[in-house]
């Protein structure tokens, strides 16, 4: 089963003085099944290692994201209808867009798995799919 990628995740693993950074390299290095980084995640880690950790962190992690083998995921129409529907169930938690898109794809593509540090929003949501969502590290 595939393991869909969340932002904090992604930021752990490129700042090695990241509280969680060991926990997150060792989930990815253990993990053998297909990631998945849904594009609206790119723009937001890029983001924020580049505003933490500098422009060059930043390159460096692109760099890598480009020679590995996760897979990076669209969203397209049919998605937004659903995103919205997400941020409208969940609005009382202020559930942002990156993460109603990857409950969205969770659901399309029927993943249970997300490797994420932010626990509070993905244990609230009751997806479509499955009861809940398996949260690693």
């Amino acid at each position: 089963m595939a393991a869909i990628l969340d932002t904090s995740f992604l930021l752990a693993t490129v700042n090695s003085k990241d509280k969680n950074h060991q926990r997150v390299i060792n989930v990815s290095r253990n993990f053998t099944e297909e990631l998945i980084l849904p594009i609206t995640v790119l723009p937001e880690v890029s983001y924020l290692i580049t505003s933490r950790l500098g422009h060059h962190k930043m390159r460096q992690f692109l760099a890598q994201l480009a020679s590995s083998n996760v897979r990076e995921v669209a969203i397209n129409k049919n998605d937004l209808k659903r995103v919205t529907e997400i941020l409208n169930q969940y609005s009382d938690s202020q559930l942002d867009f990156v993460d109603a898109t990857i409950v969205t794809i969770a659901e399309k593509m029927k993943i249970t798995k997300i490797f994420t540090l932010d626990r509070r929003d993905f244990s609230i949501i009751k997806p479509n799919h499955c009861p809940f969502f398996e949260i690693l590290p």
